[in-house]
């Protein structure tokens, strides 16, 4: 069914329902950093458990994201949808109750199952919906509502966390699953792709979810034996989608050069990306003296301007082309946190936070809907769903490394988020690092990224308002089993 009307009732109800459901994602991913030092201080948790609940969540989303796609076209994306709502308000609702960090961390891992079921399906449920005359305004709403949503999440978190309690910013997803699930039920049609299917693949899921595991376990507790042993199974994941009929990643993509270009550029982008937000809120708090709230706000800025600009990005990316965009924008972003070494004890927000968030913001801009765009040109359309899968995954699974290996390269102690000294000296380290892996995607874009004709005029891929990952492409596609 795709003869659907933005204007009936039943064009309303799909769009609430695919934007609460995504919103509960995107909250999730600007507004959980904000809480950590509190969740640190209550649980009594190290640097190490911090990692971790920000690490478990993203690993199970990160390792199981392309497997929930295929679970929604053979089984029916609203099926599935529904299901990784209900599984994520219930993980929420169990963060939000957990006594220690063991449970909190586990309940993150579970959360991040329930977020590769829902995060598929809330733009193909648009796509497979809505008439063809209704669909890309659609998607624009429902991108300017997820920019929102993203936009309000620091400053919600802030909130939460300086008002009643850390523990609320999970907890808000369970009443925000109780509107999205009967609206779906009443007004959301069913679909799937209609189209002989293979087997799962299991195995490659397991093998690359092990390994992610393995890397960041080894990451966060300087363990060099686990290293290798994650190596080792990520060799092993290689060999098996090399070898399987219908593996879950498709070595053939990576024959674009493109393709292996632009996602050599998101895993030096959003791996800085992760480790700026996951350190910057807790210097703000802990160095600076802010409260929750204000560090949150403080962040406004970045998001904002991506929601504002990120469309009239997209049009100058169609203009110029790819490399220029996605040269640059690294080197902003890379200028935006260096400025942010000026940030310590007594900072002002107007002189110095301001314009990093600023400068970051206006990188931001310049490369996240060219970078979009030009995954989504870089591979033949019937394989657009996967490439930014893929794609999509990598920026998660970047951010994840990031978290795990700032600290340990930038010398940061289990104990340093408790001291103001210590821990200003290790983010001040951080930044460099950060900086330096921007430039290196700089320089990669630079040196790879080339022209091509325009391959995507979608609103996903010119508009959105996450920091977070690039906009997961929602457009069916036939024959694909993951």
């Amino acid at each position: 069914m795709s003869d659907v009307r933005l204007a009936s009732p039943q064009g309303r109800g799909i769009l609430l329902t695919t934007i609460l459901g995504s919103s509960m994602a995107l909250l999730d991913s600007t507004v959980v950093n904000v809480a950590l030092p509190a969740m640190g201080r209550d649980l009594d948790a190290g640097l190490a458990a911090l990692q971790w609940t920000v690490n478990a969540y993203l690993l199970t989303l990160a390792g199981l994201i392309l497997l929930g796609g295929s679970l929604g076209d053979r089984y029916g994306r609203r099926r599935v949808f529904l299901i990784g709502v209900v599984w994520f308000a219930a993980a929420s609702l169990l963060c939000g109750l957990a006594p220690n960090a063991g449970v909190l961390i586990a309940a993150r891992a579970l959360q991040g199952v329930g977020g590769a079921l829902l995060t598929p399906g809330s733009l193909a449920l648009i796509q497979a919906s809505f008439h063809p005359d209704d669909r890309g305004r659609a998607v624009g709403l429902w991108s300017g509502f997820g920019g929102i949503g993203a936009a309000v999440g620091p400053f919600l978190g802030g909130w939460l966390v300086d008002g009643p309690g850390w523990r609320w910013v999970f907890l808000l997803n369970v009443p925000l699953a109780l509107l999205c699930v009967p609206v779906a039920l009443r007004h959301v049609p069913e679909s799937g792709d209609g189209g002989e299917h293979g087997r799962f693949d299991v195995l490659g899921a397991l093998l690359g979810a092990a390994s992610l595991a393995l890397v960041t376990y080894a990451l966060i507790e300087a363990d060099w034996i686990t290293a290798a042993l994650g190596v080792a199974l990520g060799v092993a994941f290689v060999l098996v989608e090399k070898r399987r009929p219908d593996p879950m990643m498709p070595l053939g993509i990576f024959a674009s050069r493109q393709f292996t270009a632009v996602n050599l550029v998101t895993l030096c982008v959003y791996a800085a990306f992760g480790g700026f937000f996951f350190l910057s809120v807790i210097q703000l708090q802990v160095v600076v003296g802010w409260s929750a709230l204000q560090a949150g706000t403080a962040l406004l800025p970045t998001t904002v301007l991506m929601l504002l600009l990120s469309a009239r990005s997209g049009e100058l990316g169609e203009r110029i082309g790819p490399r220029i965009p996605l040269t640059v924008g690294p080197l902003l972003c890379a200028a935006g946190m260096l400025l942010m070494l000026r940030v310590d004890r007594g900072a002002s927000y107007v002189a110095d936070v301001l314009p990093a968030m600023l400068v970051l913001g206006l990188g931001m801009v310049t490369l996240v809907a060219p970078l979009t765009a030009t995954v989504l040109a870089s591979v033949d359309v019937s394989r657009a769903g996967l490439a930014s899968g893929i794609n999509n995954a990598a920026a998660r699974a970047a951010g994840l490394v990031a978290v795990a290996a700032l600290p340990l390269l930038a010398g940061m102690g289990e104990e340093a988020y408790r001291s103001p000294g210590a821990f200003d000296g290790a983010f001040g380290r951080s930044m460099w690092i950060c900086a330096g892996t921007l430039a290196l995607g700089a320089g990669v874009a630079f040196a790879t990224v080339r022209t091509l004709p325009p391959g995507c005029r979608r609103p996903e891929c010119r508009s959105h308002g996450s920091v977070a990952v690039p906009p997961l492409e929602g457009e069916p596609v036939k024959g694909r089993i993951a």
